[in-house]
């Protein structure tokens, strides 16, 4: 320990530094005490022996009244004398026993002479220290009595030895089992920096986190407030776990995703690279292949472009609490599902479809666009997915809740195709994933529809899920009836 003492003060260990700080503070306050205590006992003894000294004048006085003078000393090593002040000068009356240094006696009747009230003082005689004490005991007549403080001041040196050394016995245990149980107090927070030394090799697994309560038979409960610090230290651990987590999940999912929309563009840029070599060739050898490849490159360039649109939208909807791109309005969803179904039916004539809804119209405040472009999405999808034949169906209804719920209006296009298998199901609705792999990129699409459709119904404040099982696939929307918050329009 006085190895670390030598050390720089801020860079002792905690327990070291609270257990000086304690010892500093008992030295005050010892110090303090010791002081307080022996001036207190100082003045105690010193109104003790004059006390002592009046009572003993006062048996004097009868002897100086009787026999003119003191007769006997009082105590060993007490003296005692009376002096006339009648005259211009104080005046022994009678030989005494008095030191051979009297001046001092002597000068206390004279200023009791002066001053004509009793004098109390203390004065060196003969190298030692006396307390002195004259009074008037009779007409003229002073009787002085000296008194030794030897005693005293061994008492007082005596006391003060005795504190110092049972102060500094005090001290010295204070500082050793102080910082003893400090350090057993202090336990708890050196597994919780042992933990975050631990952090740095990103364990935020269980063994990472420290017991709520630890045992207190070891001395390393702490006390509540150490629990709540490593109640709250725990925490943390699982906030940063998480935070970690989500970031790492989101890193991936950037990126899948960057991964996938490189590859998904380059498939069509090689296509348009083809075709202009091809429309180059054509121009200089073959003049009527040239509209064929030129179409060619357009369908490409429009297949790029609708690719780049559905990467736009769903980058403006992830920023949505900014702004978000809907134009809301009043609009009928019954009429948007009609819309859709007549499209469907001339754009897929090889897939039967069956149209169920209320009657009359059912008006949401929406953006009429982005509401038709997941209908669209929705059919297309249960066309492309499903064999020619597979009958689809589209569904219009209302749930108006219960129990003061909100309601919906509901929009659910089912098929009865394959179904989507298990595994799938859950990730249907990731960008770029498609549920047939080998699926070609002209008849399956980028993988994007599923999850533009769910952005956006979620920009509108509604759901989007699919249920799916063996000759049944439904994805079933939902809308909230009655809207307050509105998406802010765009400029």
């Amino acid at each position: 320990m006085i190895r670390r003492l030598r050390q720089p003060y801020h860079r002792l260990r905690l327990g070291t530094r609270l257990a000086l700080g304690m010892g500093v503070l008992a030295l005050v306050v010892f110090a303090a005490v010791g002081t307080s205590l022996s001036m207190y006992m100082q003045e105690y003894l010193v109104r003790q022996l004059s006390d002592q000294m009046t009572h003993v004048q006062t048996t004097q006085a009868k002897d100086v009244q009787e026999y003119g003078s003191v007769q006997d000393k009082p105590y060993w090593g007490w003296y005692s004398a009376s002096y006339r002040i009648s005259g211009p000068a104080p005046v022994l009356r009678k030989p005494a026993d008095v030191p051979p240094d009297a001046g001092e006696l002597l000068a206390t009747a004279e200023a009791v002479r002066t001053s004509g009230a009793d004098v109390l003082r203390t004065a060196r005689i003969g190298g030692e220290s006396y307390r002195l004490r004259a009074c008037e005991v009779d007409d003229g007549i002073v009787l002085v009595t000296a008194a030794p403080l030897e005693d005293m001041e061994n008492t007082m040196d005596r006391l003060v030895m005795v504190q110092v050394v049972a102060f500094a016995l005090a001290l010295l245990g204070l500082v050793i089992f102080g910082r003893a149980v400090l350090r057993r107090g202090l336990r708890p927070l050196s597994a919780m920096a042992h933990t975050a030394r631990g952090i740095t090799s990103h364990d935020f697994t269980d063994s990472a986190r420290l017991p709520v309560r630890a045992d207190s038979g070891k001395g390393g409960n702490g006390g509540p407030e150490v629990e709540e610090l490593r109640t709250a230290f725990n925490t943390m651990l699982e906030h940063i776990d998480d935070s970690l987590a989500v970031r790492t999940e989101a890193e991936q999912r950037l990126r899948r995703f960057v991964a996938d929309a490189s590859h998904e563009l380059r498939t069509p840029l090689m296509s348009v690279r083809g075709y202009a070599d091809l429309f180059q060739y054509a121009a200089a050898n073959e003049p009527g292949e040239r509209d064929r490849h030129l179409a060619r490159l357009r369908a490409e360039a429009a297949r790029m472009g609708v690719l780049l649109d559905d990467l736009l939208l769903l980058a403006r909807l992830d920023a949505a609490q900014v702004e978000t791109p809907l134009r809301p309005e009043s609009a009928d969803l019954a009429e948007l599902a009609g819309q859709a179904a007549d499209a469907f039916r001339a754009g897929h004539p090889d897939h039967p479809l069956t149209v169920t809804g209320v009657p009359g119209e059912l008006r949401l405040r929406l953006d009429p666009l982005r509401i038709r472009q997941v209908l669209d999405n929705l059919l297309t999808n249960a066309a492309v997915h499903t064999p020619a034949g597979t009958a689809v169906s589209l569904d219009v209804s209302v749930d108006r809740g219960g129990d003061g719920a909100e309601g919906h209006a509901v929009v659910r296009v089912a098929d009865e195709g394959p179904g989507i298998p298990a595994a799938d199901q859950d990730r249907v609705f990731d960008r770029f994933y498609r549920v047939d792999k080998a699926r070609s990129r002209d008849r399956g699409g980028s993988g994007l529809g599923l999850a533009v459709a769910r952005s956006l119904v979620r920009a509108h404040g509604g759901t989007l899920d699919v249920t799916s099982g063996p000759g049944r696939t439904a994805f079933t929307l939902r809308l909230p009836l009655d809207r307050t918050d509105q998406p802010k329009r765009t400029t």
